[in-house]
C-alpha cells in the first residue's frame, strides 16, 4: 500500500490536462455488452474503476484490448455469467452491468454494488425501472436476480432524480419492445454521453438531457466508435485547486458550460475565471477571497461531487460560509480530517459551517472516500509543512495520474510505500 506526500504552500502555475469522465467511463463500458459487434470507446481515464469494470467484462467472456485511453470490446462471446461477488463488491457503479445484461440477455446476477460510504444509497428506482420493464427481481444472499421472458417498454417515474437508475433503464430498455418513456429523468451531461454511444449503436432515445426520455426499442445494436466527454469533476476539482493556490492555471480539455454553478461561486468569491471553446483559465482575483454558501443540488446545481473539495477552499476565506449536501447528507467524513490540518468546521445535520481565513497545517490524514481524498490534496497543497495521506485507493477510482499532472503544476507531491506498522494502523 502507499500514501501520498504534499509539502504544502506553494503556488501552482501552469496548464493542466482533464481526464475523460469517470461517472461516464462506468456506464459507457457496460453499455458495450448489448452490441453484436466491437465497441470502441475513445479517451478513457486510466483509472482503477476502469480497470474493475474491464476485468469484470473479460470474466463474462468479452475481449478486450485497452491501451493509450482507448477501449476496444468485442462483446459476441460474451455470456450471462452470474457475478454474485468478488470485483462487483468493489465498485459502485457495477449496478449499470444490472440493466446491460438484462437488455442483452434477459437476465442477470449481479451482488449488490460496494463504492465508497457515503450513507444510503439504494437502488430501488432501478429496481422499479427493470420491474415496469417485466423482470422479475429478487434478492437473493447478497446477490440481485434479474430475470424477463421478454422485455416490454413502459412509462416509468423516478420518485427521485437518480443518474444511476436514468442510465440503468436506458440500457435496460433500447432492445425492449415498443417505447419507454422516463419521466423525472436526470439531465447529467454523463447522460447525454451515454445516449450519444447508444445511438451510436443503433438506438433509438430522444430527450436525453431533459427530464423526459423516449426510447423505442430496436431488435439489436451494432458495434461504433465513441469518444468519452471530459470529466467535469476533475475539471472542477483543478478549478478549485486553481483558486486556493494557483497563480495562473489553464484547465485543458473542458467543457465550460457543465461547470457553469461552479464557475458562479468562484467569481462570487473573487476568483478570476476566463473560459474559451475547450479551456477554462483562472487566476487569483481579490484577496482574502470571501465566504459563500452552496448547496448542492441535481444537475445543473453545484455538485455533491465537489462539495468536499470546495470545504477545503472555503477554509482560506473571510468570514464564515455554509455548505449544505442536499444529495448525500452523510458526505461530511472528510471534516474530522480537515480539523486535523487546523480547520475551523463544525457540521449541523445536513450542513458544515466553515469559518476563516484559517492557515492550514499539514498533519497525517485519511482519505475516506473519493471526493474527500481530493478534499485532502487541495488542503494539502495549502497548508503549511508536510500532509501525508493514506486512503489511495479512494483517489486512484477517480482521478488518473494525479501526482504527475500537480507535478507539472510546481507541486512538491509524490507517493510512498508504507511500512508494515503503517498499513496495521491503517486497517484498524
Amino acid at each position: 500500500m502507499e500514501k501520498l506526500k504534499i509539502a504544502g504552500g506553494y503556488p501552482l502555475q501552469g496548464s493542466i490536462r482533464v481526464s475523460g469522465a469517470k461517472n461516464s467511463a462506468v456506464a459507457l463500458i457496460p453499455a458495450t455488452i448489448l452490441a453484436d459487434s466491437t465497441v470502441t470507446i475513445e479517451g478513457l481515464p486510466d483509472i482503477s474503476d476502469v480497470q474493475m469494470l474491464k476485468a469484470l467484462l473479460e470474466e463474462i467472456g468479452g475481449e478486450i484490448d485497452f491501451r493509450d485511453g482507448e477501449m476496444n470490446v468485442d462483446p459476441s462471446k460474451m455470456i450471462s455469467m452470474p457475478l454474485p461477488n468478488g470485483r462487483v463488491k468493489k465498485l459502485r457503479a457495477s449496478y449499470y452491468l444490472m440493466g446491460a445484461m438484462l437488455g442483452k440477455f434477459k437476465k442477470a446476477v449481479i451482488g449488490l454494488p460496494g463504492g465508497c460510504h457515503l450513507g444510503p444509497r439504494p437502488i430501488d428506482q432501478h429496481i422499479k425501472g427493470f420491474e415496469a420493464l417485466g423482470a422479475q427481481v429478487t434478492n437473493e444472499q447478497g446477490a440481485i436476480y434479474l430475470r424477463a421472458d421478454e422485455l416490454r417498454g413502459a412509462k416509468i417515474y423516478l420518485d427521485v432524480v437518480s443518474v444511476g437508475a436514468t442510465i440503468n433503464i436506458m440500457l435496460a430498455a433500447v432492445l425492449a419492445k415498443g417505447r419507454t418513456v422516463i419521466e423525472n429523468a436526470a439531465k447529467e451531461p454523463e447522460i447525454i454521453d451515454v445516449a450519444t454511444l447508444l445511438t451510436n449503436m443503433g438506438a433509438r432515445i430522444k430527450g436525453a438531457g431533459t427530464d423526459v426520455i423516449r426510447i423505442d426499442g430496436v431488435e439489436k445494436l451494432n458495434g461504433c466508435r465513441h469518444t468519452i466527454i471530459p470529466d467535469r469533476i476533475e475539471a472542477g476539482t483543478f478549478m478549485i485547486m486553481a483558486a486556493a493556490v494557483g497563480k495562473g492555471i489553464i484547465i485543458d480539455n473542458v467543457i465550460a458550460q457543465h461547470v457553469e454553478s461552479l464557475i458562479a461561486k468562484l467569481r462570487e468569491m473573487g476568483v478570476n475565471i476566463e473560459t474559451g471553446d475547450d479551456q477554462i483559465f483562472v487566476s487569483p482575483g481579490s484577496s482574502p477571497l470571501k465566504s459563500v454558501d452552496i448547496k448542492t443540488l441535481v444537475y445543473p446545481g453545484f455538485p455533491t461531487d465537489l462539495q468536499q473539495p470546495f470545504t477545503s477552499l472555503l477554509t482560506k476565506t473571510t468570514g464564515s460560509s455554509m455548505v449544505t449536501d442536499t444529495i448525500y447528507g452523510a458526505r461530511f467524513k472528510h471534516i474530522d480530517e480537515l480539523r486535523r490540518m487546523n480547520a475551523a468546521i463544525k457540521v449541523e445535520g445536513r450542513a458544515a459551517i466553515i469559518n476563516g481565513p484559517i492557515q492550514l497545517q499539514g498533519a497525517k490524514v485519511k482519505a475516506s472516500d473519493l471526493r474527500a481524498g481530493a478534499a485532502l490534496v487541495i488542503a494539502g497543497l495549502m497548508a503549511e509543512g508536510i500532509t501525508e495521506i493514506t486512503g489511495l485507493e479512494h483517489i486512484d477510482r477517480g482521478y488518473s495520474h494525479l501526482v504527475e499532472k500537480l507535478s507539472g503544476l510546481g507541486a512538491t507531491i509524490w507517493r510512498e510505500e508504507m511500512t508494515v506498522e503503517e498499513i496495521e494502523q491503517f486497517k484498524s
